[in-house]
């Protein structure tokens, strides 16, 4: 059996230039995807980050807990979004900003790496839609005495309320805790590495509440259905404008973290590769 044979099998992370190496060809994997199956993907992907959010706040409708107690819990049930989306395979926007690894390598073209982050933004966007409408008609919102749904809105309020600036580094601060996790993601051999791996950024982003773009997707329609329809928190607290300005100042900000982590391991060990 050769030395690479035994790399293949061998239940060790790979090395930090490896992951590099793995990251540029999963970049060129995903720009190459067909427009239909990239879009299918990216709405499970929109989904599973549905999920934990649904787990989140689930958690959060109990207010009897101290406030760091509630922050832990609630970040560690948030992650069965990513653990979904790394384990179950599916395409997350925030995680492929580090398609830029391919980009910065010239395997992928700039048209190529745009029109996977269109498609894909717009894909997780239409799954969280989907795993709200099932959620929202499952009534979770009236559990425990509707304090579950009074958490939803909460958390909406409260992300359509931050000022710019705030938001737009709470949400480069996001998606570098989500593109390590992701990264540790790319260098596991087995689902309980990427398990593990993920639950210490991820649930710290959450904690500490910064801004992830595609959670926003599920948690700001929610917000704004059970605050406009249900009548649930202070009238008026969410906007259809309030959804739109988190999304884009989250969004662009998540593209930032994601360049951050991408170009600085692409620079210290593409070129070691090399």
């Amino acid at each position: 059996m050769v030395k690479e044979d035994l790399l293949s099998i061998s239940p060790d992370a790979l090395a930090p230039a490896a992951t590099e190496a793995k990251a540029e060809a999963v970049g060129v994997t995903k720009a190459s995807m067909g427009g239909a199956k990239c879009f299918v993907s990216a709405m499970l992907a929109g989904a599973f980050i549905g999920f934990g959010g649904m787990y989140f706040c689930t958690f959060l409708g109990d207010t009897t807990m101290a406030f760091g107690v509630q922050r832990l819990v609630g970040g560690l049930c948030f992650c069965l979004g990513l653990c979904l989306v790394l384990c179950c395979g599916a395409e997350l926007f925030t995680g492929n900003v580090l398609m830029v690894c391919a980009k910065a390598s010239k395997k992928i073209g700039l048209a190529g790496l745009l029109r996977n982050w269109g498609i894909v933004w717009l894909g997780n966007l239409a799954g969280s839609l989907v795993a709200l409408a099932i959620i929202y008609l499952s009534n979770l919102q009236a559990m425990n005495g509707g304090a579950v749904g009074e958490a939803f809105v909460s958390v909406a309020a409260g992300k359509v309320a931050l000022e710019p600036v705030t938001l737009f580094f709470k949400a480069v601060l996001c998606n570098i805790l989500v593109c390590l996790a992701v990264w540790i993601g790319f260098s596991s051999k087995t689902t309980a590495d990427k398990v593990l791996g993920i639950l210490l950024p991820i649930s710290a982003f959450v904690a500490c509440g910064f801004e992830h773009c595609v959670a926003n997707m599920f948690f700001l329609p929610m917000g704004l259905l059970l605050n406009t329809v249900a009548g649930i928190g202070a009238a008026g607290a969410i906007t259809a404008g309030g959804v739109a300005y988190n999304l884009v100042l989250a969004t662009l900000g998540n593209i930032v973290g994601g360049l951050v982590v991408g170009l600085a391991y692409w620079f210290i060990y593409h070129k070691k590769q090399a």
